[in-house]
């Protein structure tokens, strides 16, 4: 693998390949136990044990990517994952599974995805120059993109073709690929020893990193706000589509709007200058204000479309500059645990937006609830710009040095 594909190629394949096995599993399930038992309850109890331990693990996941080879944590966490989808795959296969154990399977699969998520990060900063890490990251952000949202259309011609057993047995062999890809690729620096501190002195050196830097605190306020409307619109979408056109196939048109848009926005952040990229990142996650505010009022079909496109296009031309930002901002001592708190924010807020959208829809109006997500989407991204921090140029970066705590415990013996 060394010898064939450059770090980079090996970063992008690997990832690609745990983001294509993670975007089968949700449908896998769904449809499996949708067809067995027939319960809402059942499928709700299993998707909540994958969601579960990777909102509670992921600071304590933040600080193992700190202290040990992002690559093995990896290699560690993919082979979890592999091991519960075998194992899944295999009651599936019997004929005989039982809710319990697909909860406590679903509930492995999500601890590796807590402990593969912010070692990923780590790994793009520990392999690849800094000159080149915008490039790599569009790449990253474009093909995790597209293979994330082709995994349900997989997972459901297999389910429905050869049976859910075969497709979670899919599932295992490339979370079994993305660990041989990404466990295997050579670090150009080495990293440092484990620590000695206790989690807890680490979780608090940690928190301690997030709070100095007012422009990351700033931005993932705003990008928590983003996540829960994208749970309002994505709730309320298709139910106002069907309420107003009859059918499906005008939200399908407006999700495939949304496709392109972050397709060309991920290939579009490694091709512009930007003067400023934090400045892109907030305005790009104020554009959600566009659709929600479409589809709140009586607007056809294109234009709520093009205005999905445009937010999709700005969130997808966000991604791979935030995480360039993150990892050279953030010192790599701290960057597991700086980004924990990103992606926590991120996997608290959209299944919440979901949760709540229609019970509010239902208590104060539908078009309320758009519109004040549009408000405080617009609101709390722009609010950003007002941090020195966030608007100053890459030329003039904050210091890129740990805070003391920080710094001492990347020194430890």
């Amino acid at each position: 693998m060394k010898r064939l594909l450059s770090p980079a190629h090996q970063l992008v394949l690997g990832r690609t390949t745990a983001a294509l096995a993670f975007g089968l599993i949700p449908t896998t399930l769904i449809l499996a136990v949708a067809r067995a038992t027939g319960s809402a309850l059942d499928i709700g109890l299993v998707l909540a044990c994958e969601l579960v331990p990777m909102v509670v693990l992921l600071p304590v996941s933040g600080v193992v990517a700190d202290r040990f080879s992002p690559q093995r944590v990896i290699l560690a966490a993919d082979l979890l994952r592999c091991a519960a989808q075998f194992a899944i795959a295999c009651e599936f296969l019997a004929g005989r599974f039982h809710i319990v154990d697909l909860s406590i399977l679903a509930a492995a699969t999500g601890i590796g995805m807590a402990f593969g998520m912010p070692a990923g990060r780590r790994l793009v900063a520990g392999t690849i120059a800094p000159e080149d890490r915008l490039r790599v990251n569009s790449r990253l952000s474009v093909a995790t993109a597209m293979a994330q949202l082709v995994g349900p259309a997989i997972a459901g011609t297999l389910v429905l073709g050869v049976g859910a057993g075969w497709a979670s047995m899919a599932t295992a062999a490339l979370f079994a690929f993305s660990a041989l890809t990404l466990g295997r690729i050579p670090a150009i620096r080495a990293t440092g020893p484990a620590g000695r501190a206790s989690i807890l002195t680490d979780l608090r050196e940690g928190w301690t990193e997030v709070r100095r830097h007012r422009w990351f605190l700033a931005s993932v306020q705003g990008h928590g706000v983003r996540h829960l409307t994208a749970g309002f619109l994505f709730a309320l979408g298709p139910l106002i589509a069907i309420e107003r056109h009859g059918d499906d196939s005008a939200w399908v048109f407006i999700a495939q709007a949304g496709v392109i848009g972050t397709v060309l926005g991920g290939f579009a952040a490694r091709r512009v200058t930007f003067g400023n990229p934090l400045v892109v990142c907030a305005i790009g996650s104020a554009c959600y204000a566009l659709p929600l505010t479409a589809l709140a009022l009586p607007s056809p079909v294109a234009v709520i479309a093009v205005a999905f496109f445009l937010a999709a296009l700005g969130t997808g031309m966000m991604t791979p500059l935030w995480d360039t930002t993150l990892q050279l901002r953030v010192p790599e001592s701290a960057l597991g645990r700086v980004g924990s708190y990103d992606i926590l924010i991120s996997l608290a807020s959209r299944p919440l937006g979901l949760a709540v959208a229609a019970p509010l829809a239902a208590w104060i109006g539908t078009t309320t609830v758009l519109l004040t997500g549009a408000a405080l989407v617009a609101a709390a991204n722009l609010a950003a710009l007002t941090v020195p921090s966030v608007r100053k140029r890459p030329e003039e970066p904050p210091s890129e040095t740990a805070s003391p705590q920080v710094a001492k415990a990347g020194a430890r013996p």
